[in-house]
């Protein structure tokens, strides 16, 4: 039986939007120039200090990142129920349940804002699992894939992968589990093309892959 991880930002909700118009408010803190949705894209890596560093053509300070850190994220809380679900993300996870998979949530936004988005989208029910990040703002997924597979019992055997970063691809293929990239989200196709993974136009289709797989 297949065990189907989701991720959340740019993958089960469509946030893009959002997340443009939080950097561009971390961005103005410190001085930045702004930017549009295919610069994000564009750019977009993790450790998320990386990210800002491109966009700035410029290491950011220690004080500077704790400032882009603390005006993103109260910038995107203040729009979070604004954030609508990806077009066919109820389809998706019907799909996965009707096949009999199991599912759930691991996402780098902090744990305490992400549980009570999954439970107001009534996604909570779905998922025998949701993770999000508790420590640090710069983390990559890599390790919080490695504690998630732990506590969900299971290692990797039957477990599948599906998100819109290249994170996502890198931790699963460090991890040794498959994963299915979506093209709705962080990076431009090209992008994640180059992963050497399969690359999906929809949720629907990225479960097909996932199922599949």
């Amino acid at each position: 039986m297949r065990h189907v991880i989701w991720d959340w930002n740019g993958t089960l909700v469509n946030d893009l939007p959002i997340v443009v118009e939080a950097v561009n408010a971390s961005l103005s803190a410190v001085g930045g120039p702004p930017i549009d949705a295919d610069d994000y894209r564009d750019c977009y890596t993790r450790p998320v200090r990386l990210f800002y560093d491109k966009l700035l053509d410029r290491p950011v300070t220690d004080g500077e990142w704790h400032q882009i850190d603390d005006v993103f994220h109260g910038t995107y809380a203040d729009a979070a129920d604004r954030v609508a679900l990806t077009d066919d993300a109820r389809d998706a996870i019907a799909a996965v349940a009707t096949a009999g998979g199991s599912q759930s949530i691991l996402s780098m936004w902090w744990h305490e804002q992400l549980v009570p988005q999954v439970t107001r989208h009534g996604l909570d029910q779905f998922m025998v699992r949701v993770d999000g990040n508790v420590k640090d703002a710069g983390e990559t997924k890599e390790r919080l894939l490695a504690i998630h597979l732990d506590r969900l019992q299971s290692g990797n055997g039957g477990a599948v992968m599906i998100g819109d970063a290249l994170d996502d691809a890198r931790a699963s293929i460090r991890l040794g589990l498959p994963c299915v990239l979506y093209d709705g989200g962080s990076h431009h196709r090209s992008g994640l093309e180059s992963m050497g993974v399969p690359v999906a136009a929809s949720l629907l289709e990225a479960v097909d892959m996932a199922l599949s797989s």
